[in-house]
């Protein structure tokens, strides 16, 4: 192929793959329905959606989106901890999110209120790796809302502390 030894060639080919699941999707676009097994559900008062009346995400849906990745301390693990996610502004942008706070709910139906105030560049992510590895659900996982606790002595406060769930399945955005 163009001239190029077998191996090279097969490489040139890996690299120029884009793969669907690797292209953003931006808020004034469709979301593309999951592939996979659904990690988290939105729903509540926003206006773009993909699965019926939500907006639903499976892992490589949350990879392909844009990213942050901070270092920081919490209260429930040992050392600097590295997380990447998506921005808890961003994902709410994405489902055209129209409310003043969400309820965040695990796995487990515990519960926390989050205000639009949070929803801000540089605040929360929607983390899904951990010192980037998927996060199991022994280990907080797969999905844990993490504020960068380490950047602003505002997010070492109990009240924040207690908006960092973690084991993260459904978002519902609240009028």
């Amino acid at each position: 192929m163009f001239g190029l030894p077998p191996l090279r060639a097969l490489v040139f080919l890996a690299a120029c793959a884009v793969p669907m699941a690797s292209v953003a999707v931006t808020a004034d676009e469709a979301l593309p329905a999951p592939a996979e097994e659904p990690l988290l559900v939105v729903s509540g008062a926003i206006t773009n959606t993909n699965v019926g009346d939500t907006a639903t995400f499976d892992f490589d849906m949350l990879e392909a989106l844009d990213t942050r990745t901070f270092t920081t301390k919490t209260i429930w693990t040992d050392g600097d901890q590295v997380f990447t996610g998506v921005q808890l502004s961003d994902l709410m942008e994405l489902v055209g999110a129209e409310g003043t706070e969400i309820k965040a709910t695990a796995i487990n139906d515990y519960a926390v209120t989050i205000p639009s105030e949070d929803w801000v560049d540089g605040g929360p992510i929607v983390a899904f790796l951990n010192h980037g590895e998927k996060m199991p659900v022994r280990n907080k996982g797969p999905l844990w809302i993490v504020y960068p606790f380490d950047q602003k002595p505002e997010y070492q406060t109990e009240q924040i502390y207690s908006r960092a769930i973690w084991q993260l399945d459904r978002i519902i955005v609240l009028d």
